[in-house]
């Protein structure tokens, strides 16, 4: 299982028989945002959304970026295993804005 990063659609993504695996994010100085991440029923069951946090947490361990969880499974995870994200920032307190 393979998760590429795709900088110009800002999202992590794992592509099989046709369905897609993603992780939305957004670049905002040395902040990676996560905001969305979404497997589809076809894809589920196989751990592909920690896979896909798994590989936002290597781009920002790469590129010393602070990581912003928005995304709630994102958050749930990285709460759930901080060792992965072991020598990582991470911004517990900017959360989204509100939804209109």
């Amino acid at each position: 299982m393979t998760v590429v990063d795709v900088p110009e659609e800002s999202r992590f993504l794992y592509e099989e028989d046709g369905a897609q695996a993603e992780l939305i994010y957004h670049r905002n100085g040395r902040r990676l945002i996560l905001i969305h991440t979404e497997v589809p029923e076809k894809l589920g069951g196989r751990g592909l959304g920690a896979k896909l946090v798994r590989a936002a947490l290597a781009r920002a361990r790469a590129e010393g970026l602070t990581v912003v969880p928005w995304c709630p499974y994102a958050r749930k995870w990285l709460t759930e295993h901080p060792d992965e994200a072991a020598g990582i920032e991470i911004d517990w307190d900017t959360l989204p804005p509100p939804e209109d």
